[in-house]
């Protein structure tokens, strides 16, 4: 079996961890990191108590708290959660299945075999959609969920795609004033380079407290331009 680091992306989720934590068994990883982008509501001192290994992140955005992190990895494999209630633990271990299968990238499918998300609006269901069939059209995708955070992937995976390399953010993180994230690069750029990719369900429950963080025009805008662009560079 493959060693596995679990990390738990955190900013203001105490509802959501006090849930959601409990939940994770432990003795599935190697190592499990909570990264915390600065809460102010007692996520940092609730994950000291329960005996979570904390790591601040130095940057703001979601994508530099994997950078910063990335160096205290020594597993095969990630898997990363957001512990808002949003990724159901019930499933985790059909993503680590698949990872002791072999597969490079696993996604935690909130629509494989036509489920829905209990966390969708009308329009993050539809964008949904849109870049799904997208992936399917220009990059040959068979999965149903790229953008989604709960996935399972090999560690040097993000290196091997290029994934922190600043040019490939930069230029609509300027455009549309924010900080994005690498989930949907990574995926289409798995598919083009061939990687072996698989989506298993996972649903996606309702939330539960904290404040819904997603900037659903800018970050939206941001991934079209990136999956445009990927579809004009066949490398």
């Amino acid at each position: 079996m493959p060693t596995i680091t679990l990390l738990v992306l955190v900013l203001n989720e105490i509802d959501g961890l006090k849930a959601i934590m409990p939940q994770v068994p432990r003795d599935l990883f190697e190592k499990i990191i909570v990264v915390d982008g600065g809460s102010n509501d007692g996520s940092i001192e609730w994950c000291i108590e329960n005996n979570y290994e904390l790591f601040s992140q130095t940057r703001a955005g979601i994508r530099y708290a994997y950078w910063d992190v990335w160096e205290r990895i020594e597993s095969e494999y990630v898997l990363t959660i957001s512990p808002d209630g949003n990724c159901d633990m019930s499933k985790i271990e059909l993503l680590i299945e698949e990872a002791n299968n072999g597969f490079d990238l696993i996604i935690g499918s909130r629509y494989l075999d036509g489920n829905i998300s209990f966390d969708d609006d009308f329009i993050t269901r539809f964008g949904n959609r849109v870049y799904n069939r997208y992936a399917q059209m220009f990059f040959g995708s068979t999965l149903t969920d790229v953008m989604v955070i709960y996935r399972c992937f090999r560690t040097d995976l993000p290196r091997k795609l290029d994934l922190f390399n600043e040019k490939h953010y930069k230029y609509v993180e300027r455009m549309l004033f924010t900080k994005i994230s690498w989930e949907p690069l990574m995926t289409v750029r798995a598919i083009k380079q061939g990687f072996k990719t698989i989506d298993v369900l996972a649903g996606e429950p309702e939330r539960i407290g904290g404040v819904r963080k997603l900037q659903i025009f800018r970050w939206g805008a941001a991934y079209l331009i990136q999956f445009i662009k990927e579809t004009i560079v066949k490398k």
